[in-house]
């Protein structure tokens, strides 16, 4: 995308053919999130003790359960640290939780290590400007439509949906369609079952 390209623009970059960024989807081996922003809107509600709030958004969960058993592993790298977060991991079993990292290029490093994995099968979706270390190395670079347009410009992907109101969804579903698994993980909910899933 073309730096100075206003919010909620077109969500693919048109300099990156549908076909490659398929392609770039049907590598990830392990998806990673940014939390602010992304899992979230951004917003910050403190309470009158102090205590900070996050607002996290159901159908992202249950995307990144989805993507979970489609085969291709989660993990959170945040800035900020929080309970809040540890706590929406845990409910999601989100097993790679690296919080209060202000250098998130080492901390997906330390990842790349102990998963063995390279750069290229992996995914990260982020917002801002601290996100572009490990946004210029894997190999499909998410952001949202009202990230930082320095962000957005460097991305394979722009999401359609903002962060915080269903982004990560749309990106675990694309995922899975790149990697044919997510006509699977659906036809599981058409058939008539005894119970329905919990929502995430």
């Amino acid at each position: 995308m073309a730096a100075g390209i206003p919010y909620n623009s077109v969500s693919v970059n048109p300099a990156l053919p549908e076909a490659e960024l398929m392609a770039r989807a049907a590598r990830v081996r392990l998806m990673i999130f940014d939390v602010d922003g992304i899992l979230t809107d951004g917003g910050l509600l403190y309470g009158a003790d102090g205590e900070q709030l996050k607002r996290f958004n159901v159908l992202d969960g249950h995307g990144i359960k989805q993507l979970q058993q489609s085969g291709v592993a989660t993990a959170i790298i945040s800035a900020r640290k929080s309970a809040i977060v540890s706590r929406r991991a845990a409910d999601l079993g989100i097993a790679h939780v690296q919080q209060g990292v202000h250098d998130k290029h080492s901390a997906f490093l330390q990842l790349l290590t102990q998963l063995q994995l390279d750069a290229d099968a992996c995914g990260f979706i982020g917002d801002d400007v601290i996100d572009l270390p490990i946004l210029s190395q894997v190999g499909f670079a998410v952001s949202v439509p009202n990230g930082h347009r320095e962000v957005r410009a460097r991305v394979h992907y722009v999401t359609q949906t903002t962060g915080g109101q269903g982004a990560a969804r749309e990106v675990c579903d694309l995922i899975m369609q790149a990697q044919d698994t997510y006509e699977a993980a659906l036809a599981a909910y058409l058939r008539p079952t005894p119970q329905g899933s919990a929502p995430a």
